[in-house]
């Protein structure tokens, strides 16, 4: 009896073990698109703002293979990163390599691009005037307030003959780095999201390609004055698509990205944002 009794009680314990085990795994690592119990992958992707069209044929051809697509909205660009290092989501995709390689610097995150998607034109645009050269001796000009899109704000500024930028400090300046300001132009930093927002009040803003659309902007007639964006894998300001780098060559990422840059996501991006965004494929 005493033998029985152990019996059943080293079975218990190794059952219970054996549960422990398997809810610790299903915590690390990537979620469910790790996952073998069942047919159905789930991938959670980060975006920001609510122009994801381009996602639909990659939802619409994945789901024929057993990946399900599910897109996580973020309300502004500090918090993806931090959603994905935490493991939150699986991937995200509203960044250019510049502002992921900041984020790393600053923030020491273990994340890697996959994949290359668009470039997004950034503008300068107005409720009060046509052309940059009516901009007046101490008007404000409202940019967003994070690193790397606030420096490629000034970058823009530079290129329309508005300020000079010390040319050592490259595609991250500051407004410390201004050497020349005629017009003793005003900067009002703020999140990226708010700068469209700020059209009233402001003689001027620098807002990024999805904050223009969200605004009911259309960057190649509305903007006074816009980037000029070559593409090419050297291009940090190429948007791309990133996963922790633990998972930097899970199989199923990797089909993300090839359903992502195919000829039926390149028509969505020309027929919907006409000039906003640019794929970088073709």
């Amino acid at each position: 009896m005493k033998k029985l009794k152990f019996v059943a009680l080293t079975l218990a314990l190794v059952v219970g073990i054996t549960s422990i085990v398997g809810c610790s795994s299903s915590k690390t690592g990537s979620t469910a698109a790790n996952s073998s119990s069942t047919s159905t992958k789930t991938v959670k992707i980060g975006v920001v703002g609510e122009n994801n069209e381009t996602w639909n044929p990659v939802i619409q051809s994945l789901a024929a293979e057993g990946v399900k697509i599910e897109l996580v909205k973020f309300a502004d660009y500090t918090l993806p990163n931090q959603a994905l290092q935490d493991g939150e989501i699986d991937l995200n995709a509203f960044q250019h390599y510049a502002f992921l390689k900041k984020a790393i610097q600053d923030k020491n995150y273990q994340l890697t691009a996959i994949g290359e998607t668009i470039i997004a034109p950034l503008g300068l645009y107005s409720k009060k005037i046509k052309n940059v050269n009516e901009l007046k001796n101490g008007d404000q000009i409202a940019i967003p307030n994070d690193p790397s899109n606030g420096g490629r704000a000034l970058k823009l500024l530079e290129s329309a003959g508005l300020i000079k930028i010390k040319p050592e400090v490259g595609y991250l300046p500051t407004v410390k780095d201004i050497t020349e300001n005629k017009l003793n132009l005003k900067f009002h930093e703020v999140e990226a999201a708010q700068t469209a927002g700020l059209l009233p009040d402001v003689a001027a803003a620098v807002i990024n390609g999805g904050h223009a659309i969200d605004a009911h902007l259309n960057p190649q007639s509305d903007a006074i004055f816009l980037e000029s964006v070559n593409s090419g894998s050297d291009n940090p300001y190429i948007n791309v698509i990133v996963a922790r780098t633990v998972d930097k060559d899970n199989e199923i990422y990797k089909k993300i990205v090839k359903a992502y840059r195919t000829p039926a996501v390149a028509d969505v991006i020309k027929t919907t944002y006409k000039g906003a965004y640019l794929p970088t494929w073709k």
